[in-house]
């Protein structure tokens, strides 16, 4: 059973509790809206999960229902008694870490190995840098599902064309395809954020889609953000310094584009 409005603001009230600004937290109190996040994620019996940011456990419960393997990775002590008597009795494994700094790679390995889902109700100001890191660095989690600031999950989502397309869409693109799958109301939050919240999809190319042989992926990233530190610029005044002129024709770009004009591969020929 997950937490409702009432049984979150319960156990706050019992323990003393409140949400911490400084971490972002807005935990969520609707079981209509955690189910159907990991209704979306796709899990099921043999699926392996985890969560960064687990709070009081009213997603990871949601989770946990679909019997899959849950890891919760929180990092506040003050929540963490409280999150363990919620979900330890249903299975979960719960480890205290930051997941900014913790080795996840290590920790999943340690598990068994495998591929495994990432679902999460993100940090707001946390969630690229957070998303960044395990596309870079946990090749084992090979799906994400998770929610986040509207704004924000625009950008990683972007194609080519859209508004909110930018560096960070670009390097999502190189490890993996995403799209925006729902809407997630303020009023299922406490405390309820000012912003609008988006649920997010990912899922791993099989390879990246600038292959490796030909640039890697801290070239592609160095070069993405230059072009886009100076979007308005034509790309032959923003790349000035990072890719020679001659690197224009090589790769079958105008040296008049713009930023925003080229694809991931486009980038990565450049970048080449």
């Amino acid at each position: 059973m997950t937490h409702s409005g009432a049984g979150i603001a319960s156990l706050l009230a019992e323990h003393g509790l409140r949400p911490s600004r400084a971490l972002g937290q807005n935990f969520v109190a609707d079981p209509n809206t955690v189910r159907r996040i990991a209704r979306l994620a796709g899990i099921g019996p043999g699926s392996s999960v985890v969560e960064f940011g687990a709070g009081l456990g009213s997603l990871t419960l949601a989770l946990a229902e679909t019997g899959a393997r849950v890891v919760a990775v929180e990092l506040d002590r003050h929540l963490l008694p409280v999150l363990r008597s919620v979900v330890e009795p249903v299975g979960v494994e719960v480890v205290e870490a930051d997941a900014m700094v913790l080795d996840v790679a290590g920790l999943l390995g340690d598990r068994g190995g495998g591929s495994w889902s990432l679902v999460a109700n993100l940090p707001y100001n946390l969630a690229t840098p957070l998303v960044l890191r395990t596309l870079v660095e946990v090749p084992a989690i090979d799906r994400l599902l998770f929610m986040v600031q509207r704004e924000v999950g625009e950008r990683m989502a972007a194609k080519v064309g859209d508004a909110a397309y930018g560096s960070v869409s670009v390097r999502v693109a190189y490890f993996a395809r995403s799209s925006v799958v729902g809407k997630v109301p303020a009023s299922v939050f406490i405390p309820r954020p000012r912003v609008e919240s988006v649920l997010v999809r990912m899922e791993r190319r099989d390879e990246p889609a600038v292959p490796l042989d030909l640039v890697s992926y801290e070239r592609l990233a160095a070069v993405v953000k230059a072009g886009f530190g100076q979007r308005r610029k034509m790309l032959r005044s923003s790349l000035a310094g990072v890719v020679g002129p001659e690197a224009f024709a090589r790769a079958g770009i105008r040296p008049e584009a713009r930023a925003e004009e080229l694809t991931v591969e486009e980038w990565g020929r450049l970048a080449q």
